[in-house]
């Protein structure tokens, strides 16, 4: 039997924005945990993470008291955020998806000349130094700088891009249809009367 009623569109709406909540404190967590173990300098890369699972734990909250409330505006502008970040994560998601090889060393490159810290932290983590020559980089913090058997970062990245780049589509492909689940759950509990404001007009 399909969940077409009020109790069931209130109680669908309010666990997908409950999902959001733990995905947006899971967010903030990993970006502290990150911090906490020395595993991410980048105050940048943090502030990014935080950032969106702050923006994401908002609109959760707007959409969890909108649905238990069923209020009319705030359901409204929850509709309508949630459906521009759909447009948003469903097109970066596919572009993350269909970037080929060469395309994916451009965008490496690009974000490695325009960083320090977090190229500080894959040096270190990956134990390399530099990005297409060893030569080039010298505040290397890597293992094997001492151990003078240091190689570019660039393969390395490039080995691994692929598979974060469809993580991370395949990730945003299944967020952004929970989205336009929200959306289109929202919309309809809209247009839903409350059996307990007029009960005489389901009589």
């Amino acid at each position: 039997m399909v969940c077409g009623g009020f109790s069931c569109s209130k109680n669908s709406l309010c666990a997908l924005n409950l999902l959001y909540t733990l995905v947006s404190l899971l967010l903030i967590g990993i970006a502290a945990w990150g911090i906490g173990f020395g595993l991410i300098s980048s105050f940048r890369v943090v502030g990014v993470a935080v950032a969106v699972g702050i923006f994401l734990f908002l609109i959760a909250l707007v959409g969890l008291i909108g649905a238990v409330k069923h209020h009319q505006v705030l359901l409204f502008f929850y509709m309508i955020i949630l459906l521009l970040v759909f447009i948003i994560q469903f097109s970066v998601s596919c572009a993350c998806l269909t970037l080929n090889q060469q395309q994916q060393s451009k965008l490496l490159e690009v974000g490695w000349n325009n960083t320090n810290n977090a190229k500080q932290d894959i040096e270190r983590n990956l134990d390399c130094c530099g990005y297409q020559n060893v030569s080039d980089e010298t505040t290397c913090t890597a293992n094997c700088v001492q151990l003078r058997s240091c190689h570019p970062c660039a393969p390395i990245l490039n080995a691994y891009s692929g598979m974060v780049l469809r993580y991370v589509g395949g990730i945003g492909l299944f967020f952004s249809f929970t989205e336009i689940l929200g959306v289109w759950l929202t919309y309809r509990y809209r247009n839903q009367k409350d059996p307990r404001a007029n009960p005489s007009a389901f009589l």
